[in-house]
């Protein structure tokens, strides 16, 4: 098992850059789920507060990430209407890797391979902080979502199914 208190591409971007986190380790079986519902039960924080990031693809080849609460679906006509796309498909996990730099578990919003366009969902204006992944399984980073957006030239919306 790997050690958690090494720090993540993410964090060493928001330590150079000197933006303020807090974060947090959790250890995870192999082959057990990983998502972001477990990973709030495992750092002890309201799913409501863990986003999850999501990756898709519009017809074009254009790249869009969503980052959404933990316990939340995207809609995704809601997903393509914030980007201003007809339509937008998951990216598939194999491809996440190279295309992000991010395996699925892991991804982050903050250090991809390339800065994509980024929408949160627009729950995260009322949340003092918000925790998502630090770049790597086992690591998280909490984050004011004042300082997280702009960061990756984020914009918000409602991209969420109604429940």
């Amino acid at each position: 098992m790997k050690k958690n208190d090494d720090k993540t591409n993410v964090m060493r971007i928001l330590d150079q850059k000197k933006v303020p986190y807090i974060p947090h380790g959790y250890e995870i079986e192999e082959g057990a789920p990983c998502d972001a519902v477990t990973v709030a039960g495992l750092i002890g924080k309201d799913v409501s507060e863990v986003y999850k990031t999501l990756v898709l693809k519009a017809g074009k080849g254009n790249f869009y990430v969503f980052v959404v609460p933990g316990a939340a679906r995207l809609d995704y006509k809601k997903a393509a209407k914030a980007v201003g796309e007809k339509s937008v498909a998951m990216v598939l996990s194999a491809d996440l890797l190279g295309l992000t730099g991010y395996i699925h578990g892991g991804c982050s919003p903050i250090g991809m391979k390339k800065l994509f366009p980024t929408v949160f969902h627009e729950a995260i204006l009322d949340l003092k902080t918000v925790t998502v992944s630090a770049g790597r399984i086992g690591r998280q980073i909490e984050i004011e979502p004042s300082l997280l957006i702009p960061l990756v030239n984020g914009k918000t919306a409602d991209i969420t199914v109604e429940e």
